[in-house]
């Protein structure tokens, strides 16, 4: 979790996973003072609060039922957006069996039930401290320095994620393809401090427009950024490549040297594909929306094409 402008932390966020409500009351009182503190009676609850909040650490339980918790942490660090949220384990399973499975399964921690407060307390704020270093380091190889997105790496890697998801799920995935139109030229008319300053508002702009958790927006190398939406068909994609063109265009950012618009405007390729098959691969669809991309400047820029694959 960031920082907020006055140069202080906020308060991180504790997720506590147990289908006892005397040790969610137990534990929330405990770490309330110190921390922000959400609950979730079951492993689907979870996993639902990872997906609409801003988690720093999980203490999970065990033994649960539906959803047990090496079910809950498998999903966890499945997914490229938890994986390096820290894990601890709280659970009446004290065989050294039970915690060695555990940790190997990602957790970072395990406490025995009955639990002192207290020391689960400070197992917490050394596992804190740790994610904030470990998040500093994330950011210097997952985040675009210029424009704050994330960047080509990141970007790899929750495709990949996300590919296998929708082949596992039969859900549509689709893929945003964006270069800023004659960029090349604004440089050279205004300068590059001129140029990062566009490639800022940009970005701003295409964040503002990927709402959902799941979505990811990233720089994809010099002017080119790229989108991912995952369980969205082409219908969807459709508006939202034509929304990425009206709002940039929206910004009225003056464009000295343009050949297509008075102000900074956008090229945009997206593909979808539908009922993954197992020898596909998700390059193919970053192809497709490139492709896509090169269709639309062809057609003369400003405007956005889609396609839908067929793996």
């Amino acid at each position: 979790m960031t920082g907020n402008n006055d140069g202080h932390y906020q308060k991180q966020t504790v997720l506590i996973v147990d289908d006892e409500p005397a040790n969610l009351q137990l534990l929330s009182n405990q770490l309330r003072e110190e921390y922000l503190v959400l609950v979730a009676k079951s492993g689907q609850q979870a996993l639902h609060r990872l997906e609409t909040n801003n988690i720093d650490l999980v203490l999970l339980d065990i033994v649960m039922p539906d959803m047990d918790g090496y079910e809950v942490i498998y999903a966890i660090k499945e997914n490229p957006k938890f994986k390096n949220i820290p894990v601890i384990f709280i659970s009446s399973r004290t065989e050294s069996e039970e915690e060695i499975k555990g940790l190997r399964l990602g957790a970072v921690d395990y406490i025995g039930k009955p639990f002192q407060p207290a020391i689960v307390q400070a197992r917490v704020r050394t596992h804190m401290a740790l994610k904030r270093r470990t998040e500093l380091l994330d950011k210097i190889s997952h985040v675009d320095g210029l424009t704050e997105l994330d960047n080509r790496r990141r970007f790899d890697e929750r495709l990949e994620y996300e590919w296998n998801r929708a082949r596992r799920n039969g859900s549509p995935l689709s893929v945003i393809m964006i270069d800023v139109d004659f960029f090349k030229r604004f440089n050279d008319s205004l300068g590059h401090i001129a140029g990062d300053n566009c490639l800022r508002k940009v970005a701003r702009v295409l964040e503002s427009l990927v709402q959902r958790s799941t979505d990811e927006v990233a720089r994809y190398g010099g002017e080119e950024f790229a989108i991912i939406a995952p369980e969205v068909d082409l219908e969807g994609i459709s508006v939202l490549a034509k929304r990425c063109v009206t709002e940039v265009n929206d910004l009225h950012y003056p464009h000295p040297d343009s050949d297509v618009s008075a102000y900074v405007s956008i090229s945009v390729g997206a593909a979808t594909v539908m009922n993954i098959s197992p020898e596909a691969n998700a390059r193919e669809l970053v192809a497709a929306a490139d492709q896509q991309l090169y269709q639309a400047k062809q057609r003369g820029r400003n405007q956005s094409c889609t396609i839908l694959l067929n793996s």
